[in-house]
Formats: structure tokens, sequence, C-alpha cells
């Protein structure tokens, strides 16, 4: 698989349905266990679409991205302050995602999706990790 953004998140941006605000909106964090799920881009929309066994951690307990920014980097692109899993345990985990938290599971929409980067596979040993995003930011419209 490749990095990229869920493709039901960028034709709801693009054509103004499933919107999210990605500086209101509460913009979190997961990584993904693929023996027990493997996000698919094409198809997966929302959270509910991954199965609860793959999710490290668990919805309750993913981070928020901090001190959001569009634009600033450089224009059309989203960025945030690194990231922090505070004590993070669970599966071995190939990806990872980020998604709107809404609550709910059926409305919470997937995001973006990072299989190739430093750090991954990840196994979570009850310590913190950090994800450092990229220096030219997260996404890029």
């Amino acid at each position: 698989m490749a990095n990229g953004m869920f493709t039901a998140f960028r034709n709801g941006q693009l054509s103004n349905t499933s919107l999210v605000d990605l500086d209101l909106d509460d913009i979190v964090a997961m990584f993904v266990d693929h023996a027990d799920d493997t996000p698919v881009i094409a198809t997966d929309d929302f959270i509910d679409d991954i199965l609860s066994a793959a999710r490290v951690p668990a919805i309750a307990s993913c981070p928020s991205l901090g001190t959001i920014t569009i634009g600033t980097v450089a224009a059309g692109v989203f960025d945030a302050a690194d990231t922090v899993f505070t004590t993070l345990s669970g599966d071995a985990s190939e990806s990872l995602m980020i998604f709107k938290d809404t609550g709910t599971e059926s409305t919470s929409k997937l995001i973006g999706f990072w299989d190739t980067a430093t750090g991954i596979p990840l196994t979570p040993n009850g310590g913190n990790v950090t994800v450092q995003w990229n220096g030219s930011g997260i996404l890029q419209f």
C-alpha cells in the first residue's frame, strides 16, 4: 500500500460534502495493526471500517493533533505539532492514520494514512511514542 489521503475524505473536501474542518474539528492519530485489519484508502471512509482489534490505541486514548496550522508551512499545507502517544501499549502496528473524531464511529471520517515512514512498523512497549510530522507538513492540497 502507499501513503495517502482516504478517497472519501478527498472527494468530500472537493465536493463540499462531508467536510472536515481541519482547523476546528478534533483530529486524532492512531496506529493500526495489519494482522487484524488493513485500511483500504480507496473504500474505507469512517473509523468503523477499521476493526477494533486493529486500533492502537483504542479511540478513547488517541491523542489529538495540537497546534494545527493551515497554509503556514506553505500554501495548501495542513500541519500540526508533533503528536505524543502517552504510555502506548498494544499490538505491533504497521501503519499510522489520522481521522476526525466525532465521538461516533460511523461519522468519524478517516483522513490520511501512512505505512512507509521512519519508525513504522512499531511495537509499543508501554512508553511514550512521539510522531514527528514531516517538516513540509502532514497533508497538502
